[in-house]
């Protein structure tokens, strides 16, 4: 059962609009053409550590023609539920986007994109490839019945700005939990997400949660509180380890 629609939780529209985001490996991208009208295209999706929308483009593509005439762009994302596709949750996003050029950033884009898709390691060093953020500034959740919400983009977004430590630790502390506590990394997944057996990893951190993926699928573990340096960070995942070991009991 997705987190968004289980009725054991309080339903959040923000929050459910922010998981479908982070768990989202593509979506729809609507850009306006040359004589105003939409065009739609399927692309590979990320996120930055804000939770911004994350895409890889290229220079050749109709789609990025269309945003550097015109930034404002939607995305479409969506639960993807096999065989009963209309009953998933999925949200509208309306913002704009722009190319990544500070050199930092564009190092976790890099770094965040391919450990999500490393198919794309091949082409993301082209010249004519860039990583692009898309600021979104409102979204329309479908979530079921009654569960129809219009969301503000500032809701959606990921505090960082008092979260050095967590953003320099990252790197180092995906690897090192992929490395030595794949076992903590597969009880997130069996008992606190309520997946299936797998071979799931961490392919990102941030002040609130991790990012697990196991194949082409990725699932979003929320924290139990906001951490902002590496201590923190640490503690919250062995309390998350704890509590899952609890409960596999």
């Amino acid at each position: 059962m997705s987190q968004i629609s289980s009725a054991s939780d309080t339903f959040d529209p923000a929050r459910a609009v922010k998981r479908l985001i982070r768990e989202s490996q593509t979506a729809a991208l609507a850009t306006l053409d040359a004589d105003g009208g939409p065009y739609a295209s399927l692309v590979q999706l990320a996120t930055l550590p804000d939770g911004a929308p994350l895409l890889l483009l290229s220079q050749l593509a109709r789609h990025t023609a269309n945003l550097q005439r015109d930034a404002r762009v939607s995305l479409l994302v969506d639960e993807h539920r096999l065989g009963d596709e209309l009953q998933g949750a999925r949200a509208g996003l309306k913002g704009r986007i722009q190319a990544i050029s500070d050199p930092d950033m564009l190092a976790t884009a890099r770094r965040r994109f391919l450990a999500r898709h490393p198919d794309a390691a091949g082409f993301a060093g082209f010249s004519d490839f860039a990583f692009y953020r898309v600021e979104v500034e409102s979204a329309h959740l479908v979530a079921g019945f009654g569960r129809i919400k219009d969301v503000d983009g500032a809701a959606l977004s990921t505090r960082i700005d008092d979260a050095a430590g967590v953003l320099a630790a990252e790197e180092g502390a995906v690897a090192h939990m992929n490395a030595e506590h794949t076992d903590a990394i597969q009880l997130y997944a069996l008992h606190l997400i309520g997946t299936g057996p797998g071979h799931w990893k961490l392919v990102g951190l941030d002040p609130e949660g991790c990012d697990l993926m196991d194949g082409a699928q990725v699932r979003r573990l929320d924290f139990s509180h906001r951490v902002t340096n590496a201590q923190e960070m640490r503690a919250a995942l062995v309390e998350r380890a704890n509590t899952a070991r609890a409960a596999a009991v």
